[in-house]
């Protein structure tokens, strides 16, 4: 046990590198910020000398953050979904056909295992899921899969953060004037709501907790896929599509029980389960990150950062050239696409509007299904 991880409890820590982490994301060089991913650089060197944190700290936070999404985006999402339905769908499959067909070469250029390249980019993309689909296809070399998660997720995760903020600088964007067309597009007027709802709790917490149970209930039915794996949304997607649908019906008044939250509440929630969840990887992350890099090799770092790299900016050039995507949509196409929940948040606070979370829950459910299953196909063939 080193001096470090001996000071105090879990409990401790997890203060201790909210507010380290809330210093680090608050320094700007030239204008560009880590933001709330200063928590996961902190928690990286905290897992690094020892210290750990309950994986329910992690599991809370992303279902948190999540739902807390699918509330706010819900009552503009399936407007806006029905207007872009094909450049979403299009645009997930993209990105990760990019980020498989770049893995893809790094195993026949590089020399690296299947499973250890697949695993790079499952962390490249911050997916979970993926990871779990290519231990599995990968069988007994399953941990070369999660080293590479490991040393790939890092960038990951701040590689899609900066993009993010760099896009509209570099393209001199208006950031107020594209905020005030992109929130005129997606305006939905309110419905009447009825006046002899059924209501819970001022705050909203009891429905909040309701579609979060909904949501872990649907993210646990597992659908079969070729080759004998299974599918499932998760802790993720399940309570992001939960979200979804209370946000809608929430909003649209039409319901006899009152399915709201309070927005000042909802966005509580993002920002707490958004930091809870980078403690969470962070720390697990950091545990062997050093050691892993050391016997690996630095190139493996590099190799992850192409794997971000490649499919963010193969999405981008697609979602800016050829579909004509504002860069608010884009930006938030390119946040579901890298199935990025803390780019995500980033991006929120770039724009100034909660509205770039529609993009992110159109595009994010159709990139979760294909990087489990390019996770599973590059293993399988390669």
């Amino acid at each position: 046990m080193s001096f470090i991880s001996s000071l105090g409890t879990s409990l401790m820590y997890i203060f201790l590198i909210l507010a380290l982490g809330y210093a680090v994301g608050s320094i700007h060089i030239k204008g560009i910020s880590l933001g709330s991913a200063g928590v996961l650089l902190v928690a990286l060197v905290f897992g690094h000398f020892g210290v750990s944190i309950d994986g329910v700290v992690r599991n809370l936070g992303l279902v948190l953050f999540v739902t807390s999404v699918g509330f706010i985006a819900g009552p503009k999402f399936f407007r806006n979904f029905k207007e872009n339905a094909k450049n979403y769908v299009l645009l997930g499959f993209i990105i990760i056909l990019a980020g498989g067909l770049s893995a893809v070469a790094i195993i026949k250029l590089a020399g690296l295992s299947p499973e250890l390249t697949i695993g790079l980019l499952t962390g490249a993309l911050t997916s979970t899921p993926g990871l779990a689909a290519a231990q599995e296809a990968a069988g007994e070399m399953a941990s070369l899969a999660t080293t590479g998660y490991a040393i790939a997720y890092p960038f990951g995760v701040i590689g899609v953060v900066l993009f993010v903020q760099l896009m509209p600088r570099i393209l001199k964007i208006d950031i107020e004037k594209e905020r005030e067309s992109y929130e005129k597009a997606n305006t939905v007027a309110g419905a009447a709501k009825a006046s002899n709802k059924v209501h819970g709790d001022s705050d909203g917490f009891m429905m909040f907790c309701i579609a979060v149970v909904v949501g872990l209930v649907l993210g646990a039915v597992k659908i079969p896929l070729p080759g004998g794996a299974e599918f499932s949304l998760g802790t993720t997607g399940g309570p992001l599509i939960a979200g979804l649908v209370f946000g809608h019906f929430g909003a649209n008044g039409k319901t006899k029980i009152d399915l709201s939250v309070p927005t000042p509440v909802l966005k509580t929630f993002r920002e707490l389960g958004l930091v809870l969840f980078l403690i969470g990887a962070g720390v697990s992350g950091g545990a062997n990150f050093v050691a892993t890099l050391k016997e690996e090799g630095v190139m493996l770092f590099v190799y992850g950062a192409i794997l971000t790299l490649v499919p963010m900016i193969v999405g981008y050039l697609v979602a800016a050239k050829l579909m004509k995507l504002s860069i608010f949509n884009n930006l938030g196409s390119i946040t579901g696409g890298m199935t990025s929940t803390p780019a995500l948040g980033t991006l929120i606070q770039v724009a100034g509007t909660d509205d770039v979370a529609s993009a992110y829950a159109a595009t994010y459910p159709i990139a979760l299904v294909c990087v489990v299953l390019v996770s599973q196909f590059v293993v399988l063939l390669f």
